[in-house]
C-alpha cells in the first residue's frame, strides 16, 4: 500500500513538474530576428552575424526566447507566438510589404506585435514611397527614404527622450557612424539624434505606440558592425527591443555583457 501510494504522489509531482515546465516555456516572450546575405563590404551591413549577436543578447533577458531567419521565413511555425521582429537587412518596407508574406505582416501588426528595424531596413525605396509609404510609416511612425542624403563622422549621440525605457542604462556618447539624412517622421516620436560631418542635426531614431497597443522602434544607426561592439549601442538596440515586446526594460537597461568570441567578427 505504502509503495502505491508513494508512486502515486511520484507519478503525481512528476506530471506536475512537466505541466509547469510546458506552462512556462509557452509563456516565453518569442522574437524573431530577420537578416540576409551580405551585400556590402565586410564589416559593414553583417545582417545575419548581427542578428545571431543581438539574439544571444536578448537571450540573456529571463523569459526571453529567439529565432534568427534568413530573408522572411518560408516555414509559417517560426511565427508563431512572435511578440517581435527585428530586421536587420536592406529597405524592410518591400521586404515586408511586397510579395505573399504582406498578409502574413499585417496579420502580426493587427495583432499589436512589435516591430524594430535597424539601419537600411528602417527605409522606403524613393520609387516605392507612394504605393508602401502610407501602411509602412502607419506600422513604423517613421522611415527613411532610400536615398535622398547620406553623411557621416563622429557625432554625440543624443538622447532626445532621456527618460524612455530605451535610453536606460547608457550615456549619450560619440558615435562613428553613417547618417541617413531628412528621416521621414509622422507619427512617431523622435529619440536620438546626431550631428553630422558639415553641422546638420539628424533623427537617428524614433519610437511609435500604434493605435493598437503595438510598439515600434527604428534606428538608421548600424552601418559598421563596430558600432555593435560598443556595450552602450547593443544596450540601447536590446533595450529597444525588449520594449517593443511590452516588456519591463531594468532601470539599469537590457543585460548585454556577451563574450569577446560571440562579439568577434566572423572569418571572410
Amino acid at each position: 500500500m505504502i509503495t502505491i501510494l508513494r508512486f502515486t504522489l511520484t507519478f503525481v509531482a512528476c506530471l506536475f513538474a512537466s505541466e509547469l515546465a510546458l506552462a512556462q516555456e509557452k509563456a516565453k516572450t518569442k522574437i524573431l530576428f530577420i537578416g540576409k546575405n551580405p551585400d556590402h563590404a565586410f564589416g559593414t551591413h553583417m545582417y545575419m552575424h548581427t542578428c545571431e549577436m543581438l539574439a544571444k543578447c536578448v537571450s540573456l533577458t529571463p523569459g526571453v526566447e529567439t529565432a534568427v531567419s534568413n530573408g522572411w521565413p518560408k516555414d509559417a511555425k517560426m511565427l508563431d507566438g512572435v511578440k517581435t521582429i527585428v530586421v536587420y537587412t536592406n529597405p524592410a518596407a518591400e521586404l515586408l510589404l511586397l510579395g505573399p508574406q504582406r498578409e502574413q505582416v499585417d496579420a502580426l501588426m493587427q495583432k499589436g506585435v512589435g516591430l524594430v528595424t535597424i539601419h537600411w531596413a528602417s527605409s522606403v525605396n524613393k520609387g516605392n514611397l507612394e504605393r508602401l509609404g502610407p501602411t509602412w510609416l502607419e506600422y513604423m511612425g517613421g522611415t527613411w527614404v532610400s536615398n535622398v542624403g547620406l553623411s557621416g563622422g563622429k557625432s554625440p549621440l543624443k538622447q532626445l527622450l532621456p527618460d524612455h525605457p530605451i535610453c536606460r542604462g547608457w550615456k549619450e556618447y560619440e558615435i562613428d557612424d553613417e547618417y541617413y539624412l531628412d528621416p521621414t517622421i509622422k507619427l512617431a516620436k523622435p529619440l536620438l539624434q546626431v550631428t553630422e560631418r558639415k553641422g546638420k542635426t539628424v533623427i537617428v531614431g524614433w519610437v511609435h505606440e500604434r493605435k493598437n497597443g503595438g510598439r515600434s522602434f527604428g534606428t538608421t544607426l548600424g552601418h559598421p558592425y563596430s558600432n555593435f561592439q560598443l556595450e552602450a549601442f547593443r544596450r540601447m538596440i536590446v533595450n529597444g527591443i525588449l520594449w517593443s515586446a511590452q516588456l519591463d526594460v531594468p532601470a539599469v537597461g537590457a543585460r548585454v555583457d556577451l563574450s569577446k568570441e560571440d562579439l568577434a567578427l566572423p572569418r571572410k
